[in-house]
């Protein structure tokens, strides 16, 4: 009587090989895919309470910087109204000038999107390929 693995007990020969790999396969696919759902909610939460602090910095701050110019024009309407304006107006440009390029790296400086997923497939990859 032949003795295969079945009936022994042991491994259940490819079948069973190739099943516990695609078990795997799907768990670790849906691991990845749940690092990537992460980091997107995290990068949309990230945006949204920018866009909202935005929103709120410049009412804020246009109202206020309205009524300073109107008091500065004012106060100085009899004595030198076209220089307050002028003044009044490279400041502005400058202020602009800032925030645009503090914006520009603050947007180059965020971490690359979907970072962490790349280096666990990154990792995935160099085991599969043997390399620890």
């Amino acid at each position: 009587m032949a003795d295969t693995p079945n009936e022994r007990g042991g491994g259940g020969g490819l079948l069973d090989s190739v099943r516990q790999f695609a078990q795997t396969f799907v768990v670790l696919l849906h691991t990845r895919i749940e690092i990537v759902v992460t980091e997107f909610e995290e990068e949309r939460v990230r945006l949204r309470q920018m866009l909202l602090f935005a929103a709120f910095a410049a009412f804020f701050l246009g109202v206020g910087i309205l009524l300073a110019v109107m008091f500065l024009v004012v106060l100085f309407w009899d004595t030198h109204r076209l220089a307050a304006i002028g003044v009044l107006c490279l400041v502005f440009f400058g202020g602009g000038l800032a925030c645009v390029l503090a914006l520009m790296r603050y947007a180059r400086s965020r971490p690359r999107l979907f970072d962490t997923t790349l280096s666990e497939l990154a990792k995935d990859r160099d085991k599969l390929a043997g390399r620890s």
